[in-house]
C-alpha cells in the first residue's frame, strides 16, 4: 500500500491537502485536511452582537451574503423579530445573483478546465473542449465573466457593494429600492435569463426546467448545443456519474425566505428516496480528529479552542454530524429536498456522484434565475425594507441558510449584551469533514474511497473531479 499527498489544489478557494493510501491503483482510505486555522468564531466572542454583521461576511470573499444573511437571521432569532417584506424580497435578489455567480464560476473556472488536460487528448471531444474551457485562454471565460460581472452589479443596487455589505440587517435591508433602480435589476435578471438560455442551455429555461426524467434528459442532450450539453456528452463518456459517490444522506436548511415559507424547503433526502424533517437539535460537531480540544458537542454550547498538537488529529475542520452521521450538503441536496424532478430521479437512479452535482447546479441556477424575476415584480417601493431592531435577551440563538455550496449556519450565544459564544458550521465544514470518534469518514472522504488512480498517482485526474465536484470553500471551513 502507498500513501500519497495531494495538495495545495488550484482552482479551489483555500488551502486544501489530501492524503489517499492506495492500493493496486485504487483508493482505499483518504483523509482530508484544511491546513489553515483562521479564528473568527473566537475574534467575535466579546463583541456586542450587531458586530457579528460587520466580521461575519468577511469570512470569505465570494459567498459574503451568505455569510451576513446567518448573522442576520441569528440575530432576528434573538430579537424575536420579523423582517420587513420588501427586506426579505431584496435579500433573496441580492443572495440569488451571489449563489448563481458561485455556481457559473464554479463550472466555468473551476470545474470544466479539468477537461482540457491532455489526459484526455485522445478523447474525441477533447480538441473543442479545450478551445472552449483550457484556463485563461478558453472562449467560455471571454462569455462568462462579462455575464458575472453584469449579474454582481446587483449587490451595488441593493447592498451599496460587494463583498463585505452590512446593508443585510435582522430587520430586512438598510437600502430602499426606487423604480429606477428595479429597472435596473429587472434588466440584470433579463440579461442574466439571455446569457443562460443562449450560452448554457441553448434552450429557454422552462424547456430546460420541465425535463423531468434521466431518459428524457438524454433525449434533450442530444445533439444539442450549449455548454450543458457539452459537458453531459463528455460525463457520460468519462462515466462520471459512476465516480464520487457520496455517503447518501443529503441535507438544506431551506433557502430564500419568504411570507409564505421558502422557494427551496427545508428537510432530508434520504438513502430510500424518502424526504423527511431535519432535526436541528441533532447537530453535533465531533473534534475527535481536530486540532481543537473537546468542548460540547452542540454547537451552541460548544467553543472553538486550538491544540496544535493533538495526537490523531489531522485537520482545522470539525466534523460536523446529523444524528450521528455524515451528511452531503450543496445544490444536489437542496434540489433533492425541494423535489425537483429531475434531480429526484437522478439521484434515486444513481445516488450523488460528479455528474449529478454538477448537473444539480445548472439546474438550481436556472430555478434562482426565474425566482429573481418574480422576486423583483414583487417589491412594493411605497413600503418599507428594514424594520427597527429589538434588545436581546440572554440566551442561545441560531440562523439557518443555505450558501452555493450548501448548509450554513450560525449559533450565537448573547450574555449580558456581549457575545458569549458563536459558532459557524459552513457547508464546506459538512462535505470536507475528517472522521469522527468512531472513525466514520466525511462524505468528500468516503466519495474519493474505491477511485481508480492507476499509475498516475497524485496526478490522477479523476481525483481533481470529485474534489471539485463539491466546490469547496476551505477559507469558510477553517473555523
Amino acid at each position: 500500500m502507498t500513501r500519497i499527498t495531494i495538495g495545495p489544489f488550484n482552482r479551489v478557494e483555500g488551502d486544501l491537502e489530501v492524503r489517499l493510501d492506495v492500493e493496486s491503483g485504487h483508493v482505499v482510505r483518504a483523509e482530508v485536511t484544511a491546513p489553515l486555522y483562521r479564528g473568527f468564531e473566537q475574534i467575535l466572542e466579546g463583541r456586542p452582537p450587531l458586530d457579528a454583521l460587520v466580521l461575519a461576511p468577511r469570512i470569505c470573499g465570494i459567498c459574503s451574503v451568505s455569510q451576513s444573511v446567518a448573522a442576520a437571521s441569528a440575530l432576528r432569532d434573538a430579537m424575536g423579530c420579523e423582517a420587513a417584506p420588501n427586506g426579505l424580497l431584496a435579500t433573496n435578489i441580492a443572495h440569488a445573483a451571489e449563489n448563481a455567480a458561485d455556481h457559473l464560476t464554479h463550472f466555468y473556472l473551476f470545474f470544466m478546465p479539468d477537461f482540457a488536460r491532455e489526459a484526455y487528448a485522445s478523447r474525441a471531444w477533447h480538441n473543442a473542449t479545450a478551445e472552449r474551457f483550457t484556463a485563461t485562454r478558453g472562449s467560455a471565460a471571454r462569455e462568462a465573466l462579462p455575464a458575472r460581472a453584469r449579474l454582481l452589479e446587483t449587490m451595488g443596487i441593493i447592498a451599496g457593494k460587494w463583498p463585505h455589505s452590512i446593508a443585510f440587517q435582522p430587520g430586512g435591508t438598510t437600502r430602499a429600492i426606487e423604480l429606477g433602480e428595479r429597472i435596473r435589476l429587472m434588466s440584470i435578471a433579463t440579461a442574466f435569463r439571455v446569457f443562460l438560455e443562449r450560452v448554457v442551455f441553448a434552450d429557454t429555461l422552462e424547456n430546460v426546467l420541465s425535463i423531468a426524467t434521466a431518459s428524457e434528459l438524454d433525449g434533450w442532450h442530444a445533439g444539442r448545443a450549449g455548454d450543458f450539453a457539452h459537458f453531459l456528452g463528455l460525463a457520460d463518456d468519462l462515466s462520471l456519474a459512476r465516480l464520487g459517490k457520496g455517503p447518501g444522506l443529503l441535507m438544506s436548511y431551506g433557502a430564500y425566505h419568504g411570507l409564505e415559507g421558502e422557494l427551496f424547503p427545508r428537510g432530508i433526502f434520504g438513502r430510500r428516496a424518502l424526504i423527511e424533517p431535519l432535526p436541528v437539535n441533532q447537530i453535533t460537531e465531533d473534534v475527535s480528529h481536530a486540532w481543537m480540544r473537546e468542548s460540547a458537542v452542540d454547537p451552541a454550547h460548544s467553543t472553538t479552542v486550538p491544540d496544535p498538537d493533538k495526537p490523531q488529529a489531522y485537520s482545522w475542520s470539525k466534523a460536523p454530524r446529523l444524528s450521528g452521521q455524515p451528511i452531503e450538503v450543496g445544490a444536489l441536496a437542496r434540489q433533492a429536498v425541494a423535489g425537483q424532478p429531475l434531480v429526484t430521479d437522478l439521484v434515486s437512479t444513481s445516488g450523488s456522484n460528479v455528474r449529478n452535482r454538477v448537473i444539480a447546479r445548472l439546474i438550481e441556477t436556472a430555478r434562482i434565475a426565474l425566482a429573481m424575476e418574480e422576486w423583483i415584480k414583487e417589491l412594493r417601493l411605497s413600503q418599507p425594507f428594514c424594520l427597527e431592531a429589538r434588545e436581546m435577551p440572554d440566551g442561545a440563538y441560531v440562523g439557518l441558510v443555505e450558501a452555493a455550496r450548501g448548509s450554513l449556519g450560525h449559533w450565537l450565544a448573547v450574555r449580558a449584551g456581549k457575545i458569549e459564544r458563536y459558532q459557524i458550521i459552513a457547508p464546506t465544514t459538512w462535505n470536507f469533514s475528517p472522521r469522527d470518534s468512531f472513525d466514520v469518514a466525511g462524505p468528500l472522504e468516503q466519495a474519493l474511497v474505491g477511485t481508480d488512480v492507476g499509475d498516475a498517482g497524485s496526478r490522477a485526474v479523476a481525483i481533481q473531479h470529485i474534489v471539485r465536484s463539491f466546490d469547496p470553500c476551505m477559507v469558510c471551513t477553517a473555523h
